[in-house]
């Protein structure tokens, strides 16, 4: 949902009184005082879920579907609506995607204990949950291959800002500086789904991250001293300086954040790792504006498909695919940590059989990361243990795999995954998946409460109690055959429910023969059958049912003592999947490497940007798919220092013949380079830049008033404003929008500024040739161009870039091909002859005829004569070939 359109609910929404009230709708107005005022609660009634007054009202409308009465509540009914327990996730899933969030009331008793306490006793219900959309971990809830991040703003008086943000269903905890005016770039990196501000923010929140839900809290929720009481008490540590040297604002992100957490869960912990200080400036800075542009994660329709992601992603993990996307997000600005990432790559691209293996079981990993954060968080099941063992499992197979490998040894960041994958120096680890291999079946249920899990021979207390369970349902059957014999009706069956026990059933005809006996005591008379119960079958049910309870109830005894185990060992777990997710990216990267022949960048600390045959790697794939042929790799070659090459180079040549392509896939190749990617190119040397700018395309921003025009201007004077001297900046047709003259002014001084004040790397794509003298009056300025040619009347592009302006723009050539009537193209060539000719605009058009005298209308098509004529290309002409085409036109003219 879109912040800007979402208005916060009242978290004083009014309930009516409980005074009056049944006890079960008491007890449910009591929850609702407790829930959130801008949540909705559902109210568990055994297998639904129910909501009443408002709440109905709304969830109704939201879910489409039918709002129902349940009696009076002082004199009015009472709305109500309610959906199934089972399936509860599919419902939520929808809620929280319109932006809504749910407290979750549930039972903590079971309904016998309730009604033991009396007829008109309420079963005991509590809130163990409150479900926004940053706190999600159900896998049926989120996409395996994308973060579910929540974040926390704080912005202090002094001007100082800081963002904390959280993963919970990885566990995920950090914190950084940010400058004012990078805040939104950093937004649009991290890309949360939930974002809690200061509530007098809100509106700043929904303008800084547009696609996350603005949760508002009360200022008091951003104390820093608070914040730190509370930081200490969660991590248990007597100061924070074990995790970093946190500023004030930093603080008061993370407490902020970590408040909301323990709220969702109903006051439980949240189950994070400690918290990770990020430096300020170690990332690339990236503005919204430019993510959408390069359409990084997603295309400019909000689509996967078609993204550089999408494009470059060969992971086959869950964790792999967020992991990359991580680093796509957020590239680096380090040279050493860029180095070390193409090094894991490199590793691997070595290799093929390595790769190849390593690969294959990765496969078999799953995602240990949410299995562990659900576990943490009390929402997890059997099959999160039995996951957890298979990937752990699978970590020291790769890891004894990789290290036995005939090859160099493993670069720094690969031997970091090896030795966190290692399981021969961690004994309480590896204990831990041996007894989880054995203890759990191959094949366990979701939910621990179903039982039959826990594997034979684990527990001998167990196996015993489930002997004298099935060996009662034995004596069922036989019992069955000793009352058949003993009634003599042969149809008589021993069945059971949950009211009666068991019981035997015979069909209404023979049931005089059971009437008649003492052993025989009649309980229910049905339609068609008599039922009746005997003292064995009392004992019986009070045996089976006791041991069936004992069993379940040492399964989960079980299921909680490994899961304390596991909770103990969070750390190195949360490692081993870390691990798991490095490996995969970089065995992923190399395979895409190989692929599509990109290659290793030469990354340093310099302003050099210089790249050797270099391709879009989107454009690239999506001509591959398509078979409409190669793309054309072409050269860019700049220099922030004016050096070795022009800092600003002029981007000329005909629409469509790629001017947009060029300058994207040269900030792509910059992004892929500092995210520590191969690049798809015959070899690049990255001078590394602190941000990036791409100002391609025109849209307007109509929800905020803003034209084309002001949308490309507001965009252009961030970039003149923020670049640095270690910025790198595309720029396409700067000017739009506006009178000619005034849109040329605009792109000239735009160009001057950039070199001469921001004095950064940048391409700069314009129509108006009269820039493309300033390559020769700047000192650090160039032209380029894309070239095309005319053959047979027609214009063929050939997407190669090459040193000059262009001559011409093609224009008209253009608007032909896009099916502008012949009348329209010819006289555009006329006036464009005449302002050509003239010079001067204003004098060459002032005598010009009007296109009404000039040119009637009704000549809406070009003659046969004109049409063959276009055909003929004179040079080629043998002379009886001439002669003949003298014939044809002379016929052609008779007949016109």
């Amino acid at each position: 949902m879109n912040a800007m359109t979402q208005m916060p609910v009242p978290a004083d929404r009014q309930f009516p009184d409980p005074e009056g009230a049944t006890p079960m709708m008491a007890q449910y107005l009591a929850l609702r005082a407790q829930a959130p005022g801008d949540a909705l609660l559902f109210y568990r009634m055994g297998d639904f879920y129910e909501l009443f007054f408002d709440d109905a009202v709304r969830a109704s409308a939201a879910l489409d579907i039918a709002l129902t009465k349940r009696g009076e509540h002082q004199g009015q009914p009472i709305q109500m609506c309610g959906v199934p327990a089972a399936a509860s996730e599919a419902y939520l899933a929808r809620l929280i995607k319109a932006g809504f969030k749910v407290a979750v009331g549930e039972q903590t008793e079971d309904p016998k204990a309730a009604k033991a306490r009396g007829s008109k006793s309420v079963v005991n219900r509590a809130i163990r949950r409150v479900v926004t959309p940053g706190t999600l971990t159900e896998d049926t809830l989120l996409d395996p291959r994308s973060s579910n991040r929540i974040a926390a703003l704080a912005r202090l008086a002094s001007g100082e800002c800081a963002i904390a943000w959280a993963e919970v269903s990885t566990g995920e905890f950090a914190v950084m500086l940010v400058a004012a005016d990078n805040l939104a770039a950093e937004l649009a990196a991290m890309n949360p789904v939930e974002l809690l501000v200061e509530e007098t923010r809100f509106k700043e929140g929904g303008e800084l991250a547009p696609r996350a839900t603005v949760t508002p809290l009360a200022r008091a929720k951003f104390d820093a001293a608070s914040a730190e009481r509370q930081l200490k008490a969660h991590f248990a540590v007597h100061e924070l300086t074990a995790y970093g040297e946190f500023t004030r604002a930093e603080r008061s992100a993370l407490g902020a954040l970590l408040d909301y957490l323990a709220l969702s869960q109903a006051g439980a912990p949240a189950k994070l790792a400690p918290p990770r200080q990020i430096a300020q400036g170690s990332v690339l800075a990236v503005d919204p504006a430019t993510r959408a542009s390069l359409e990084i994660d997603r295309t400019l329709s909000g689509n996967r498909a078609g993204s550089l992601l999408d494009a470059i992603d060969r992971t086959v993990t869950a964790p792999g695919a967020r992991c990359l996307a991580e680093r796509l997000a957020r590239p680096l600005t380090d040279v050493v940590q860029i180095e070390q990432r193409l090094d894991a790559i490199s590793f691997f691209e070595a290799s093929s059989e390595l790769r190849r293996d390593t690969r294959e079981r990765l496969k078999s990993a799953g995602d240990p990361e949410r299995a562990l954060s659900r576990l943490l968080l009390g929402r997890g099941g059997p099959r999160d243990l039995k996951a957890l063992a298979a990937a752990l499992a699978e970590g020291e197979a790769l890891a004894t795999r990789i290290l036995a490998a005939p090859l160099t040894a493993p670069p720094p960041m690969v031997a970091a995954s090896l030795a966190a994958l290692s399981l021969t120096d961690k004994p309480e680890l590896s204990a831990l998946v041996g007894d989880l291999e054995r203890a759990i079946l191959d094949e366990p249920p979701l939910l621990a409460r179903d039982g039959g899990f826990v594997a034979p021979d684990w527990r001998p207390e167990l196996d015993e109690t489930r002997k004298l369970r099935d060996a009662s349902r034995r004596i069922v059957a036989g019992l069955q055959q000793t009352y058949a014999e003993a009634t003599g009706v042969s149809g008589l069956k021993i069945r059971h429910n949950n009211v009666l026990g068991y019981f035997a059933e015979v069909t209404a005809k023979h049931a005089d023969a059971l009437m008649g006996r003492e052993d025989f005591i009649h309980r229910q008379t049905m339609a068609n059958v008599v039922r009746f119960s005997t003292v064995e079958l009392a004992d019986l049910e009070s045996r089976i049912s006791s041991a069936g309870e004992r069993a379940l109830a040492m399964e989960i005894e079980v299921f909680q003592g490994l899961c304390q185990r596991v909770e103990s060992l969070a750390d190195p777990v949360r490692q081993s999947a870390r691990a798991l997710a490095e490996l995969d990216v970089a065995s992923g990267l190399a395979e895409w490497a190989i692929e599509t022949e990109a290659c290793r960048p030469v990354v340093e600390d310099s302003s050099v940007f210089a790249v050797s045959g270099g391709r879009h790697p989107v454009v690239e794939r999506a001509l591959q798919r398509t078979g409409e042929g190669r793309f054309t790799p072409n050269d860019c070659m700049l220099d922030g220092a004016g050096a070795a090459a022009a800092r600003l180079i002029f981007v000329t040549g005909p629409n469509m013949a790629g001017k947009s392509t060029y300058l994207r896939q040269n900030a792509l190749i910059l992004m892929l380079a500092q995210a520590g990617c191969y690049v798809p190119a015959r070899s690049a040397r990255i001078g590394v830049a602190d941000r990036l700018y791409s100002r391609v395309g025109a849209a307007d921003d109509l929800a905020r008033g803003r034209s084309t025009f002001m949308a490309e201007m507001i965009e252009a004077s961030a970039i003149l404003n923020q670049a640095t001297g270690r910025s790198f900046v595309i720029l396409d047709e700067i000017g739009r929008g506006t009178a000619t003259f005034d849109g040329l002014s605009i792109a000239w001084a735009a160009a001057e500024h950039l070199h001469g004040v921001n004095q950064c790397r940048a391409l700069f794509a314009t129509h108006y040739h009269e820039l493309t003298r300033l390559a020769d009056d700047l000192e650090a300025a160039g032209n380029c161009s894309l070239k095309a040619r005319e053959w047979k009347g027609e214009l063929v592009f050939l997407h190669e870039v090459g040193p000059g302006a262009a001559d011409r723009s093609y224009g008209i050539e253009v608007a032909r091909r896009a099916g502008l009537p012949p009348v329209a193209i010819r006289r555009a060539k006329t006036i464009l002859a005449r302002l050509e000719s003239e010079g001067a605009p204003a004098a060459a058009l002032a005598d010009l005829p009007l296109f009404a005298l000039s040119e009637p209308v009704v000549e809406a098509r070009e003659s046969a004569v004109e049409l063959r004529l276009s055909d003929v290309e004179p040079d080629g002409l043998a002379p009886r070939e001439a002669l003949d085409i003298l014939y044809q036109l002379k016929a052609l003219m008779k007949n016109e």
